[in-house]
């Protein structure tokens, strides 16, 4: 018999565990959405980092979002001591922790060893301190299907396909006025994600190919580009925007910096999504509109977000997911060059483009 099925009624406190960055953090709001829904009476507690909290500062789904940077160098004993006094003050009946890491797997142990007892612990990976562990535990697996073979081991249904994010009526009335304020039509433009981490540029498409991909959407019937990015991607969305509109008036905007939870409700409204492999294109997947994510050093198969309507494409090459931070065998990344701008367009027109050495998943 299923032990997790029979207890739900005694599960009144919850804490979700996850720590990782923005991306990551949007995936797992898929989990939290299903286990909001097999708990509907529970206080749930949120257990992110700060740079994540802002996701969920003003989501119904919580009671409290407890936002302590155990990850800090320079304060992680006293974040470390932080961590157990609010995890004890919460009182909780079941924890689930969606980390794969040992740092929350020792936290717990101390937790355990110091006399308070959580007596359900869902974790991604077997053994001690966890009551209910995955059956899939390939490290190469990709962060969502682990998540979901914990839920599963619980006997949780894991029904939701793509990340739920809840974004509050004054950053959705403000995201509407922006694409008021620049002209952008429902359904009459496209959403380019050009940016990564600045550690990170191999991951990146490149201006050149962006500016290239919105000249042919606009002379197929796209009639707008809106480029979205954030601190460190302002130079690329900048050059895409300058391409784009060098001969063609103001077909593309500039929303660089755009606040994460208004990113949704711009993408609800557009036509289709172009992403490099970065975290506001799992933010972006929330809005369940047709997308294309650009990948080359980084496996699709691990990074792809969720959806449906999400594909990814990569170069077929064998020094593909290297994930380097430099290209090992040309100056600029082959796997990104082999990836031509048609091959896109025709991907999210649908025109039956082939995409000659390029592998769609």
């Amino acid at each position: 018999m299923n032990t997790a099925l029979t207890t739900r009624a005694e599960v009144r406190r919850i804490l979700i565990i996850k720590w990782s960055a923005l991306g990551d953090a949007a995936i797992a709001s898929a989990i939290m959405e299903d286990i909001r829904r097999a708990f509907p009476a529970a206080a749930i507690h949120l257990n992110t980092l700060p740079s994540a909290a802002r996701l969920f500062a003003h989501d119904p789904r919580f009671h409290d979002i407890v936002d302590i940077d155990v990850r800090d160098r320079k304060h992680r004993f006293r974040r470390h001591i932080e961590w157990l006094r609010r995890v004890r003050a919460g009182r909780y009946d079941l924890l689930v922790d969606l980390q794969r890491t040992d740092h929350t797997r020792i936290l717990l142990a101390l937790l355990l060893l110091t006399g308070h007892r959580i007596p359900r612990r869902w974790g991604r990976r077997g053994g001690f301190p966890y009551t209910v562990q995955p059956g899939d535990r390939d490290p190469k697996t990709h962060v969502f299907h682990s998540m979901r073979s914990m839920l599963a081991a619980a006997g949780i249904a894991a029904d939701t396909e793509r990340p739920v994010l809840h974004v509050p009526a004054a950053a959705r009335g403000q995201a509407l006025a922006t694409l008021s304020r620049h002209g952008l039509q429902p359904l009459r433009f496209a959403v380019f994600l050009p940016g990564s981490q600045a550690g990170s540029r191999l991951k990146r498409w490149g201006a050149g190919r962006y500016a290239e991909l919105g000249k042919l959407l606009r002379a197929r019937g796209i009639a707008r580009i809106a480029v979205i990015g954030g601190p460190e991607e302002v130079e690329e969305c900048a050059a895409i925007v300058d391409a784009i509109n060098a001969n063609d008036g103001t077909a593309a905007v500039n929303l660089n910096m755009l606040p994460l939870l208004q990113i949704i409700p711009v993408c609800e409204a557009a036509s289709c999504i172009v992403a490099n492999d970065t975290g506001n294109a799992h933010i972006a997947a929330a809005a369940d509109r047709p997308m294309v994510m650009i990948c080359g050093p980084t496996d699709p198969r691990r990074v792809k977000p969720m959806g449906r309507k999400v594909r990814a494409v990569q170069a077929e090459l064998d020094c593909v997911n290297c994930y380097g931070k430099a290209c090992r065998v040309a100056t600029e990344p082959v796997c990104m060059e082999r990836i031509s701008a048609e091959c896109i367009a025709g991907l999210l027109l649908d025109a039956g483009t082939s995409c000659r050495g390029v592998r769609v998943f």
